[in-house]
């Protein structure tokens, strides 16, 4: 795919239509109308153009899923092959078709432990949806309706539907279209770099489990349903927890019999070195939920995986699940998300994460921009990151809220080719799984010069 000449008058008429037609989501719609959005055009690989003719390399994989990259055809091809056969068949109705069943036996060969059940979603949002509602309904089926109250995190991503919404930790989302879906409580988060003071990691991998345990005794261990937790904060700004936090957090669901469930949704589907999130932090789940890399976001299809424990309380109770969605398991988005898989399997992309690009990426990261002026912390795992920006690294200082570094930096990454996503004072990034050597580089490369730029515009 060549790179083509700027084109004004096309991005003038499509943001022209864009500011007169389209509300994006997470934005100020009369700002940006005002400024006029970015024209994005076409896609290879790890690479983006625009409509000025600019070629932008894309460290966030899309929105975190474009994992095996842009332009690929086994995945066009599986769409257009089952898109001429059956375009649509909904799976209500004691009704199945092919990619259906198919993909939730292709999702079951690389969920790990028992969670083999799959029921079909089209968001990310969705999936978290259907996780509050089925663990409370197992509770029910198990004659404890009244074991309701979920668990979640600070500064959480869940997704963006009132479920998601409730269930997550982001007050500027808690502001908007309350009240919110009412027994939901959360605790804090394991952000070492930002909260843990002077505790080792260990001590406050700890810490924060305990904080669920409190949790847990101040409502009532026979009133909790479940815990959910993405194994890192993505949409929160990367965060890792310390090495032993799930482990704890195990432990304390088992003592009080209270359901794990892992927001999958940015972890699934390799970004880790591991096909899942829970694999590389050593915990066994109860229910996941995924989406973003399933289908390497080519079409939207989402999904939860059920253990089975609470599968085999669903089939065995002699009543109906009344949850769903027109497209659940919708044939098209299966048979690319089958094609994705197998995609995966063929060029052992996990592998190349774990044993190659992943710790590639981490040193050539860490060489880049650990000695910048602005760079407090780097973490991350596999071809996931977060660095927090700081004023001063010791005594660490942060930017005044007002001084908004984030986006500073963020701006300049678009001037710069380059897609690197701010979360306050934390630019994240999340490439595509294939990425090459050579293109960590300019990745790294261009990281280094917008931390330059982004430094002398607050000097």
């Amino acid at each position: 795919m060549h790179e083509h000449n700027s084109n004004t008058s096309i991005t003038a008429d499509v943001q022209s239509i864009d500011a007169g037609h389209h509300m994006h989501p997470f934005t100020n719609t009369g700002a940006l109308n005002k400024k006029g959005a970015r024209v994005i055009t076409h896609a290879e690989g790890v690479y983006l153009w625009d409509s000025e003719g600019n070629k932008i390399i894309d460290g966030m994989a899309g929105l975190w899923c474009v994992n095996m990259g842009y332009g690929r055809k086994e995945l066009i091809e599986a769409s257009d092959k089952q898109m001429k056969q059956l375009a649509y068949y909904n799976t209500f109705f004691q009704t199945t078709h092919t990619p259906a069943a198919e993909l939730a036996k292709e999702i079951a060969s690389v969920t790990p432990y028992d969670l083999n059940h799959i029921f079909f979603a089209n968001s990310g949002s969705e999936a978290i949806d259907t996780i509050i509602r089925m663990v409370r309904q197992y509770w029910a089926i198990k004659g404890k309706p009244y074991r309701n109250i979920l668990i979640a995190r600070e500064n959480a991503y869940h997704g963006s539907t009132l479920g998601g919404t409730s269930l997550g930790g982001m007050s500027g989302m808690h502001k908007q279209g309350g009240p919110m879906v009412s027994n939901i409580t959360r605790i804090r988060q394991p952000y070492w770099y930002g909260e843990a003071g002077d505790m080792t990691e260990e001590e406050f991998g700890i810490a924060c489990a305990k904080a669920l345990e409190d949790k847990i005794l101040e409502v009532g261990p026979d009133n909790v349903a479940a815990f959910v937790g993405e194994p890192i904060q993505g949409a929160g700004g990367v965060i890792v927890p310390p090495a032993n936090y799930w482990t704890e957090i195990q432990k304390i669901c088992d003592k009080y019999d209270i359901l794990l469930a892992a927001d999958e949704v940015i972890c699934g589907f390799g970004r880790t070195g591991s096909w899942f999130g829970c694999e590389t932090f050593g915990f066994k789940p109860d229910i996941i939920s995924m989406a973003k890399g399933l289908s390497s976001g080519y079409l939207p299809i989402a999904a939860v995986a059920i253990g089975d424990r609470i599968a085999n309380a669903f089939i065995e109770h002699n009543d109906d699940f009344n949850h769903g969605f027109t497209y659940s398991g919708h044939p098209v988005a299966a048979a690319v998300a089958i094609a994705n898989i197998q995609l995966m399997k063929k060029e052992n992309i996990v592998e190349y994460v774990a044993k190659d690009i992943g710790p590639y990426f981490q040193n050539k990261l860490r060489e880049a921009v650990a000695d910048h002026p602005l760079v407090g912390h780097i973490e991350g795992i596999g071809l996931i990151a977060g660095l927090a920006l700081v004023k001063n690294k010791a005594p660490k200082e942060l930017y005044a809220d007002e001084v908004n570094i984030g986006m500073i930096c963020r701006d300049h990454c678009f001037n710069n080719g380059l897609i690197m996503r701010a979360v306050g004072s934390r630019m994240v990034l999340s490439p595509p799984l294939v990425i090459s050597h050579e293109e960590v580089d300019e990745l790294c490369e261009k990281v280094r010069l917008c931390f330059d730029l982004t430094l002398k515009s607050v000097s």
